[in-house]
Protein backbone atom coordinates (compact mmCIF):
# COMPACT_ATOMS: atom_id res chain seq x y z
CA UNK A 1 0.00 0.00 0.00
CA UNK A 2 2.87 2.34 0.85
CA UNK A 3 4.52 1.73 -2.57
CA UNK A 4 1.29 2.49 -4.41
CA UNK A 5 0.95 5.74 -2.48
CA UNK A 6 4.54 6.75 -3.36
CA UNK A 7 3.98 5.90 -7.03
CA UNK A 8 0.81 7.98 -7.11
CA UNK A 9 2.56 10.87 -5.35
CA UNK A 10 5.45 10.83 -7.85
CA UNK A 11 3.07 10.61 -10.80
CA UNK A 12 0.94 13.46 -9.47
CA UNK A 13 4.05 15.62 -8.89
CA UNK A 14 5.30 15.00 -12.43
CA UNK A 15 1.93 15.89 -13.90
CA UNK A 16 1.69 19.11 -11.90
CA UNK A 17 5.20 20.21 -12.82
CA UNK A 18 4.85 19.45 -16.53
CA UNK A 19 4.94 22.36 -19.00
CA UNK A 20 1.51 21.53 -20.39
CA UNK A 21 -0.10 22.41 -17.11
CA UNK A 22 1.77 25.71 -16.96
CA UNK A 23 0.68 26.52 -20.52
CA UNK A 24 -2.92 25.60 -19.74
CA UNK A 25 -3.19 28.59 -17.42
CA UNK A 26 -2.09 31.03 -20.14
CA UNK A 27 -4.41 29.59 -22.80
CA UNK A 28 -7.60 31.23 -21.45
CA UNK A 29 -5.79 34.56 -21.25
CA UNK A 30 -4.59 34.36 -24.85
CA UNK A 31 -8.00 33.28 -26.11
CA UNK A 32 -9.70 36.04 -24.13
CA UNK A 33 -7.31 38.66 -25.49
CA UNK A 34 -7.97 37.52 -29.05
CA UNK A 35 -11.73 37.62 -28.54
CA UNK A 36 -11.53 41.08 -26.97
CA UNK A 37 -9.30 42.40 -29.73
CA UNK A 38 -11.64 41.00 -32.37
CA UNK A 39 -14.74 42.54 -30.82
CA UNK A 40 -12.99 45.90 -30.40
CA UNK A 41 -11.85 45.89 -34.03
CA UNK A 42 -15.33 45.04 -35.32
CA UNK A 43 -16.88 47.86 -33.29
CA UNK A 44 -14.20 50.52 -33.92
CA UNK A 45 -13.45 49.71 -37.56
CA UNK A 46 -15.40 52.74 -38.75
CA UNK A 47 -12.99 55.03 -36.86
CA UNK A 48 -10.31 54.12 -39.42
CA UNK A 49 -11.73 56.70 -41.82
CA UNK A 50 -11.05 59.81 -39.70
CA UNK A 51 -7.83 58.30 -38.32
CA UNK A 52 -6.42 57.70 -41.80
CA UNK A 53 -7.53 61.16 -42.93
CA UNK A 54 -5.67 62.73 -39.98
CA UNK A 55 -2.52 60.64 -40.51
CA UNK A 56 -2.46 61.35 -44.25
CA UNK A 57 -3.09 65.08 -43.70
CA UNK A 58 -0.16 65.31 -41.29
CA UNK A 59 2.11 63.34 -43.62
CA UNK A 60 1.15 65.03 -46.93
CA UNK A 61 -1.26 67.99 -46.79
CA UNK A 62 -4.85 68.65 -45.81
CA UNK A 63 -6.36 68.40 -49.31
CA UNK A 64 -4.65 65.07 -49.96
CA UNK A 65 -5.68 63.82 -46.52
CA UNK A 66 -9.33 64.70 -47.09
CA UNK A 67 -9.50 62.94 -50.47
CA UNK A 68 -7.01 60.09 -50.65
CA UNK A 69 -7.06 59.65 -46.88
CA UNK A 70 -10.83 59.21 -47.00
CA UNK A 71 -10.68 56.39 -49.56
CA UNK A 72 -7.68 54.77 -47.89
CA UNK A 73 -9.61 54.99 -44.61
CA UNK A 74 -12.51 53.11 -46.16
CA UNK A 75 -10.12 50.32 -47.19
CA UNK A 76 -8.63 50.20 -43.68
CA UNK A 77 -12.13 50.27 -42.15
CA UNK A 78 -13.11 47.19 -44.14
CA UNK A 79 -9.77 45.54 -43.33
CA UNK A 80 -9.99 46.19 -39.57
CA UNK A 81 -13.64 45.14 -39.40
CA UNK A 82 -13.10 41.92 -41.36
CA UNK A 83 -9.95 40.93 -39.47
CA UNK A 84 -11.83 41.60 -36.23
CA UNK A 85 -14.63 39.34 -37.40
CA UNK A 86 -12.11 36.64 -38.29
CA UNK A 87 -10.56 36.99 -34.81
CA UNK A 88 -13.99 36.61 -33.19
CA UNK A 89 -14.82 33.52 -35.23
CA UNK A 90 -11.42 31.87 -34.69
CA UNK A 91 -10.78 33.06 -31.12
CA UNK A 92 -10.37 29.47 -29.93
CA UNK A 93 -6.98 29.32 -31.73
CA UNK A 94 -4.63 31.76 -29.96
CA UNK A 95 -2.88 33.71 -32.73
CA UNK A 96 -1.41 37.17 -32.97
CA UNK A 97 -3.62 39.91 -34.42
CA UNK A 98 -3.54 40.41 -38.19
CA UNK A 99 -3.97 44.18 -38.00
CA UNK A 100 -1.23 46.44 -36.59
CA UNK A 101 -1.68 48.22 -34.22
CA UNK A 102 -4.05 45.72 -32.61
CA UNK A 103 -6.40 48.44 -31.35
CA UNK A 104 -7.21 51.62 -33.24
CA UNK A 105 -6.32 53.81 -30.26
CA UNK A 106 -2.82 52.31 -29.97
CA UNK A 107 -0.24 54.38 -31.84
CA UNK A 108 -2.91 56.65 -33.30
CA UNK A 109 -0.37 58.58 -35.40
CA UNK A 110 0.66 55.42 -37.28
CA UNK A 111 -1.13 54.13 -40.37
CA UNK A 112 -2.69 50.70 -40.11
CA UNK A 113 -0.81 47.74 -41.57
CA UNK A 114 -1.58 44.05 -41.84
CA UNK A 115 0.58 41.02 -41.06
CA UNK A 116 0.23 37.26 -41.12
CA UNK A 117 -0.96 35.10 -38.27
CA UNK A 118 1.44 33.50 -35.82
CA UNK A 119 0.57 31.15 -32.99
CA UNK A 120 1.15 32.80 -29.60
Amino acid sequence: MNNIFRLLLITFTLIILSPQVAMAYTYPTKVGEKLGTGIANVVTGVAEIPKTMIVTSKRENVAYGMTAGFFTGIVHMVGRTLTGAVDVVTFIVPTTPIVRPPFIWDEFERETTYTGWRIR
